[in-house]
């Protein structure tokens, strides 16, 4: 495995929470290398250590004890204003409840990254944010405000704006939970375009057959890992959908 080629490492991981007398080990000497290029599903039960992992991984929160490296150079230690570059720079968050701005349209939504990237204009602020909305399928529905759109359009207007600060890595967490077989897949569907762009993904999910949708699932438990496999029998979104139509139509006619 050349150097060039891992996006992110962790090593020895330890995060420990203290109550009273006792001491409760969330995360348990984690290790584990995520490629560029990977989509990647972590899955475990409530409470296995999946989240805590995700939350370091997007600089949400440190480890007790451990190294991480992105792109080579060591994320700990960093300051926390360094950490929040970080995360509008290089990381794009998607999250099971959308976290849309309730009275700002979906335009607004997806600008709201640059707004903290001194470094876009604010023509070039718009001229991004509508492409990321095109490029989920939402061209037509920039204006719309959050209670306008269905679930999954909403879930669309949070994917656009984890991409338009073009992140070097997409973390979702449990980004089907609120949404229907269908949608899920229409979601699924757009992770797995962006990846085949070159996108890293890293995804949370507690749902097998969402993850069978990834290419790699690390499965956790009592905050280690205890499975990282490559997915063999890939499921892929758009004949998913077909299926789902194709079953609908024979649904009505009989």
């Amino acid at each position: 495995m050349a150097a060039n080629e891992i996006l992110i490492e962790v090593k020895d991981l330890m995060k420990t929470y203290t109550t009273g007398s006792e001491s409760v080990h969330a995360l348990n000497q984690v290790s584990l290398i995520i490629e560029k290029g990977e989509f990647l599903a972590i899955m475990g039960a409530s409470g296995s250590g999946k989240s805590t992992f995700m939350n370091i991984l997007g600089c949400l929160d440190i480890p007790t004890s451990g190294e991480y490296e992105m792109e080579g150079v060591s994320v700990l230690g960093r300051t926390s204003n360094d950490l929040a570059e970080v995360r509008n720079q290089k990381l794009g968050f998607v999250f099971q409840s959308f976290n849309l701005l309730a009275r700002t349209s979906a335009l607004e939504n997806v600008e709201l990254p640059l707004l903290y990237n001194n470094t876009v204009s604010s023509d070039k602020r718009e001229s991004k944010s509508l492409a990321a909305l095109k490029s989920v399928g939402l061209g037509d529905r920039i204006n719309a405000m959050p209670n306008e759109l269905s679930g999954g359009q909403q879930q669309r207007v949070a994917i656009a704006r984890a991409l338009v600060n073009d992140p070097i890595v997409i973390m979702a967490d449990e980004p089907t939970g609120n949404l229907d077989s269908r949608t899920s897949y229409e979601i699924m569907g757009i992770f797995q375009g962006l990846n085949d762009s070159g996108i890293t993904v890293v995804m949370v999910t507690h749902e097998p057959d969402i993850a069978q949708f990834a290419k790699r699932n690390v499965v956790f438990k009592d905050g280690k890992i205890i499975s990282d496999q490559l997915v063999t029998d890939r499921k892929n979104a758009g004949d998913e959908l077909k299926q789902i139509a194709l079953q609908t139509e024979a649904s009505a006619t009989t």
